[in-house]
């Protein structure tokens, strides 16, 4: 069972920013892009941002401009840093080990919640 452990939820409000962490184990980390998912009430889970293993990263468009993924390979640990944050971004966010656009494991999913 590989454990994705994700930390740096909360609540903020509009206009905040937090950072989100997910640390993995070093065999799955090392070898794999990783991505960060989010999930809203009543909503579908969707893709937010992706970094490949060599740190090429793409972006949902509703969150271009105002999130940056990031990785640390020496940690094994993917952030993602929210700026700007809105009230549309409240959400469960999840983060996963991913090939290609499929998600092979995943994190517990922290809450964030953004206030207006």
């Amino acid at each position: 069972q590989v454990q994705l452990v994700e930390s740096g939820g909360g609540l903020v409000q509009a206009g905040g920013s937090l950072r989100l962490s997910c640390a993995a184990p070093r065999s799955i980390f090392s070898i794999n892009a990783m991505a960060w998912y989010r999930q809203a009430p009543g909503e579908q889970r969707e893709l937010v941002a992706r970094i490949s293993s060599a740190g090429w990263t793409a972006y949902a468009d509703s969150v271009k401009g105002r999130f940056t993924i990031s990785r640390d390979n020496t940690k094994n640990t993917v952030y993602l840093q929210m700026n700007s944050l809105k009230p549309e971004d409240t959400a469960v966010y999840y983060c996963a080990v991913v090939t290609g656009l499929t998600p092979h494991y995943w994190g517990q999913g922290t809450q964030v919640t953004v206030s207006s």
